[in-house]
């Protein structure tokens, strides 16, 4: 793929932790409407490289360009992150966590809380709190927060974590469908076997190094 194709493009990518090197020299292009998988070990610098693309991380070296831009705040409301932690309130119940993020999204439609949320299998009258959620109800609770701003590039860390086998095939069908529209999707997992259904390509890193860059065969 060329650059002008890549909705990302990582070129020599260092990312340091004091004297500990989490990502070591990654160089890496990913194309739209593709879904990506970032397969690796537990301290592979998974989690390190989705960061540092959302603009939590600052690289220590190399560079990052996302949208045709090197500066994340110029297109930050383009990108979706999803944290291996829900980031819910647990004593607030799904439409009212959504709520509460369509604010600091500055998003006036008071529509769109209930549209995310059915966009992810849930019922929007549900009044229980998200505390009393399953594994799989908060992870699909967080990832319709994410789709609030209706963002281009989404970048999702562990999405499957936890989750039983019912709720990860739910999200796997999912993802599978919000690929479309020419949208990019990021995610990190350990889990092969999630991935693989919906991959178009699947990365693998060890110790920070980009060891492998291959097709995926997606099947949804």
């Amino acid at each position: 793929m060329t650059d002008n194709a890549a909705v990302i493009t990582v070129t020599n990518l260092i990312k340091q932790f004091g004297r500990f090197a989490a990502l070591r020299g990654v160089t890496a292009e990913f194309a739209g409407g593709k879904l990506y998988a970032i397969l690796g070990d537990n301290g592979a610098g998974k989690t390190t490289l989705l960061r540092t693309l959302a603009g939590l991380n600052h690289a220590s070296g190399g560079q990052i360009k996302i949208l045709g831009a090197t500066k994340f705040h110029d297109i930050c409301d383009q990108v979706g992150y999803m944290a291996h932690p829900s980031l819910l309130y647990d004593e607030m119940s799904g439409m009212e966590n959504l709520a509460y993020f369509a604010q600091l999204y500055g998003i006036t439609d008071g529509s769109r809380s209930a549209e995310v949320i059915r966009a992810v299998g849930l019922d929007p009258t549900l009044a229980r709190p998200v505390g009393q959620y399953s594994q799989g109800m908060r992870q699909r609770t967080s990832l319709a927060r994410v789709l609030l701003p209706v963002p281009e590039l989404l970048l999702l860390d562990e999405p499957f974590s936890n989750m039983d086998i019912e709720s990860a095939r739910q999200m796997v069908e999912l993802l599978a469908g919000f690929r479309q529209g020419n949208r990019t999707i990021v995610i990190t997992t350990h889990q092969r076997e999630m991935a693989a259904p919906i991959a178009d390509w699947v990365l693998a890193l060890h110790a920070g190094r980009l060891i492998s860059f291959e097709p995926g065969s997606p099947a949804l």
